[in-house]
């Protein structure tokens, strides 16, 4: 039987939020070059720093607590992981969307020269769309988030399984889990850029095409999803949108740096995580 760590509710928190760090112009509809190309790409860094490391620290704290608490082990711990890492998801979700729906407006520079920092273009979703407005796209994260954690986590917890049995049943290593890490997450990526696409779109949408602090002059006149609430297209039309308009291939734009950047995250990402607990466990 495999070593395994079993950290508690706050080593997880603490190691969730260490391991957080650090595609989406690829995935816009007015293009990667009209969404600013490489200008600029640091843009809405701001709002993914404020809520990256706590959404981090609520997954992983969440997802440990599920993991040690659901009565499916053995031959049913593909299923105790997939369950575990959705509900870890949607309790992240809560604090992660906020963010994406700031960064991917700045990043796309939505609001043009109205708000070039994600401090400014928070006041103006605040203001217009009031507190819904930073869940836009919660319903398609958890459509996308699911699916992607569903598919990584028990690949992660089955490599790091195998390999720690071909060492002699020991705890990995934080190098060693970050190879796990980074095939896990580098095919999960992979297979559920679609579903990320889609996210992507639903957050660029405006609800209102013209405010009176944003002057139309100030919003990039290609950007095309500036269109009245009534306009705003459901899910399922969204996504038969892009695959009638543009192509099944817009469906994975962004694919590669989406695979590579995930695949470079989850080697840091879960190889940090394993050495923090690692050393709090030990502590």
């Amino acid at each position: 039987m495999a070593a395994e760590r079993k950290p508690t509710f706050a080593q997880s928190l603490i190691a969730g939020g260490a391991a957080d760090t650090v595609k989406t112009r690829l995935q816009s509809a007015q293009g990667f070059l009209k969404a600013g190309g490489f200008r600029g790409i640091y843009k809405g860094v701001g709002s993914v720093v404020v809520g990256s490391a706590p959404g981090a620290a609520i997954f992983f704290s969440t997802y440990e607590m599920a993991k040690q608490s659901l009565p499916l082990h053995g031959q049913l711990a593909p299923l105790n992981h997939m369950i575990s890492a959705s509900i870890g998801e949607i309790a992240a979700c809560l604090v992660r969307v906020p963010t994406e729906v700031i960064k991917t407006r700045t990043q796309t520079s939505s609001y043009g020269s109205a708000a070039t920092t994600s401090v400014a273009a928070a006041k103006i979703v605040l203001r217009h769309e009031g507190i819904k407005g930073f869940y836009r796209g919660f319903g398609t994260t958890i459509m996308r988030e699911i699916p992607f954690t569903s598919l990584q986590f028990p690949l992660y917890e089955l490599l790091k399984l195998r390999l720690s049995l071909a060492l002699g049943a020991r705890p990995l290593r934080a190098p060693e889990a970050a190879i796990c890490g980074s095939i896990a997450g580098g095919v999960a990526a992979a297979l559920t850029t679609p579903l990320d696409v889609l996210k992507t779109r639903v957050m660029l949408d405006m609800r209102v095409c013209t405010r009176p602090s944003v002057p139309s002059s100030h919003i990039d006149p290609s950007f095309p999803n500036i269109q009245n609430e009534s306009q705003i297209p459901s899910l399922l039309a969204r996504f038969q949108q892009i695959r009638t308009n543009e192509g099944p291939r817009a469906l994975f734009a962004g694919v590669v740096p989406r695979t590579l950047w995930i695949s470079a995250g989850g080697a840091v990402f879960l190889g940090v995580y394993e050495w923090v607990v690692g050393g709090l466990v030990g502590s």
